[in-house]
């Protein structure tokens, strides 16, 4: 799914707020960001999870980071999207093609068209350090 964040770009992902779905991205932005998230995928032949973090200024799309890893927003991604996004990726990974590693378990979610919006905020254990 794309998570927007809620921050301006710069602020590390794992210690920003962002929404899914996204709050403010047209259905154009949205395409052209899987196109462009799918493409960097095959070039770099990735089969799993792939973290990919863009910036959008005056409508043009850059590319700050790509990791062909997970990242710390797994867990709420597929906590918001109700599939277990990181068993998948296993099956990927172990060669199981995509969409029957996605059919094991249910349909496969359309983070589009979710019927909540999901939001995660930092936290940071500031009261743990006196003074």
């Amino acid at each position: 799914g794309i998570m927007e964040h809620i921050e301006e770009a710069g602020i590390h992902s794992g210690d920003s707020a962002c929404s899914l779905p996204s709050r403010s991205l047209s259905k154009e932005t949205l395409d052209e960001l899987e196109r462009q998230t799918t493409a960097l995928a095959q070039a770099l032949k990735v089969g799993g999870l792939m973290n990919v973090q863009y910036a959008i200024k005056d409508g043009t799309i850059y590319v700050l980071e790509v990791n062909p890893r997970a990242s710390r927003t797994v867990p709420f991604v597929a906590k918001t999207i109700g599939a277990p996004i990181a068993k998948i990726a296993a099956r990927v990974m172990a060669g199981e093609k995509l969409d029957p590693a996605i059919a094991a378990y249910g349909e496969k979610p359309d983070p589009r068209n979710l019927t909540h919006i999901a939001v995660k905020e930092a936290v940071f254990p500031c009261a743990r350090f006196p003074g």
